[in-house]
């Protein structure tokens, strides 16, 4: 049996995986989890796990008129805390590491009408300081591996499902309350936290074996239009929502609009997607299908 370390308490993508590991691998692994606010952390031994799986992290920033000293509050915590967590850990002999950085490496989403596919060869270009904090500690991490200390990094598009925060439960919201909604042909790949939790199961009991590291781009097997998601949430939850390309002159003019209401239309419409051939593996992970998925979200 494989002994993990989360560390982060309390973060949505540590919790979920140790849930599901309770659920469904609790004989192949043991998941503890450690507080990294306080810095008590620091006196953990972690000689007596094999891997470490670092989520912890700011997230979700508003990156508009932010304060250096916020600035520096996500360097200090999504790139420093990083790398010092994985010093430690290579330094007390575990065998593997695992961090969790995330699209928000290669940019914002293309804007309305654009498409932005990414491939193995894209290289990340951060937008902002939050994209670039998670870009250097990726980075960083990833220098310290060597043939007795295997790094490996996942860099997940946007990840939803029961609990989650960011952009789905807005989604959610604005898929049960309204009755009309535009039919945009955007294209997202996203991340089931289930097929996540599953990944990252498959993966530590099968190809740490293999002493695999590097970066890994797991995600849904189909991906996502705004306007379809919207539709089987309200599906879902029983609510009667009109999908109509008339409406997506809403959208266009939001586009043309400097500030707020052209984040909005970007953020919630624009296109960013992994090419899928970046995501097959040799095991299976997709446990939920986008309708499933909305399902056990929603349920």
């Amino acid at each position: 049996m494989k002994k993990v370390l989360i560390t982060g308490a309390n973060s949505y993508i540590g919790m979920s995986f140790d849930k599901y590991v309770s659920e469904h691998y609790n004989s192949q692994l043991s998941v503890e989890t450690v507080d990294m606010i306080d810095g008590s952390w620091r006196q953990k031994d972690f000689s007596l796990y094999d891997i470490v799986y670092h989520v912890a992290g700011i997230a979700h920033a508003d990156v508009g008129n932010v304060s250096d000293d916020v600035k520096a509050k996500y360097y200090a915590v999504n790139t420093d805390l990083a790398i010092e967590t994985c010093k430690k850990a290579k330094s007390e002999g575990v065998k593997q590491f695992v961090f969790m950085s995330s699209a928000i490496v290669y940019g914002d989403s293309a804007p309305y009408g654009t498409q932005k596919r990414i491939t193995k060869d894209t290289e990340p270009t951060p937008a902002n300081f939050y994209g670039d904090s998670k870009w250097q500690a990726d980075k960083g991490v990833r220098e310290l591996a060597d043939d007795s200390f295997i790094v490996t990094v996942l860099r997940p598009p946007m990840i939803y499902g029961k609990g989650s925060k960011g952009n789905y439960p807005t989604l959610a919201k604005m898929a049960k309350k309204l009755i009309i909604f535009p039919n945009v042909q955007n294209e997202r790949s996203m991340l089931y936290i289930e097929n996540l939790c599953e990944f990252l199961c498959e993966f530590l009991c099968q190809v740490m074996i293999r002493g695999e590291a590097g970066l890994f781009w797991p995600q849904n097997s189909e991906y996502t239009r705004t306007s379809d998601m919207v539709k089987k949430i309200a599906e879902v939850c029983g609510h009667k929502i009109f999908v109509s390309r008339a409406w997506n002159w809403v959208v266009g003019l939001a586009k043309v609009i400097p500030g707020k209401p052209r984040g909005l239309a970007n953020k919630a419409f624009g296109n960013l997607s992994y090419d899928q051939s970046m995501s097959h593996y040799d095991f299976e992970y997709i446990v939920a299908d986008l309708k499933s998925s909305i399902e056990r979200t929603e349920g």
